[in-house]
């Protein structure tokens, strides 16, 4: 299976593991709301934090200077999941994870599109957008010891 799978990658396109990545996003966020419905918070750290592993991967490699508005559109939406993902881990929140899903499963759906027809490529960047998640509620905790902030 291990060979199978290594195989597939090795002569996927570029388009194809940006879809792969998106995928194991989804993936693990569906573990996450698997340990949250367990009450294993250890199993709910471990699946955000792989989920986040690929955002952190995605956000690191766009190319501001080539991509222009489409990068800076998804360098946003990468932030703002991560943000999300983040609050839907530490509330253990099934509906947080399923709308941090949905969010990425439009853009994944976008890029597998692309993937099977290049030409469904906008014309400009300015055709491009990339619909945001849900606004995310930061806020400020006073502790007597300390203070911190929560997203």
């Amino acid at each position: 299976m291990s060979s199978y799978r290594e195989h597939t990658l090795e002569s996927a396109s570029a388009l194809d593991l940006v879809v792969a990545l998106y995928d194991g996003i989804i993936r693990f966020l569906y573990a996450a709301i698997a340990a949250v419905e367990r009450g294993d918070a250890d199993a709910r750290r471990a699946a955000v934090k792989r989920a986040m592993d690929i955002i952190i991967h995605l956000q690191a490699r766009l190319r501001m200077d080539v991509g222009g508005r489409p990068a800076a559109s998804l360098s946003e939406f990468y932030a703002a999941i991560f943000a999300q993902m983040l609050q839907a881990s530490q509330s253990g929140s099934r509906a947080k994870f399923e709308h941090a899903i949905d969010c990425v499963r439009n853009v994944r759906d976008a890029w597998r599109d692309v993937a099977r027809d290049p030409n469904a490529l906008p014309a400009s960047s300015d055709d491009f957008t990339v619909t945001q998640p849900a606004p995310i509620a930061v806020e400020r905790r006073q502790t007597s010891a300390d203070s911190s902030w929560t997203a």
